[in-house]
């Protein structure tokens, strides 16, 4: 009785998951390559300005040192 009841956890835990999987709307292929190439620019912009911070504050603090 006790194995029974070990084994039933893990297969209402995967039924549990199925029911929710099923209520997920899940993007288009449209949405998903829309939503993906802004991720990708904004990851792009941010590294740039923030390696153009870097640059600055690497070129003013050599400035600095070198006086």
């Amino acid at each position: 009785m006790i194995e029974a009841k070990i084994f039933m956890k893990p297969l209402d835990f995967l039924r549990t998951v199925k029911v929710e999987l099923d209520k997920v709307v899940w993007p288009t292929r449209d949405q998903t390559i829309k939503l993906t190439t802004i991720v990708i620019l904004v990851t792009l912009i941010v590294g740039f300005f923030i390696g153009g911070i870097d640059l600055l504050l690497t070129k003013l603090t050599e400035l600095l040192l070198n006086r």
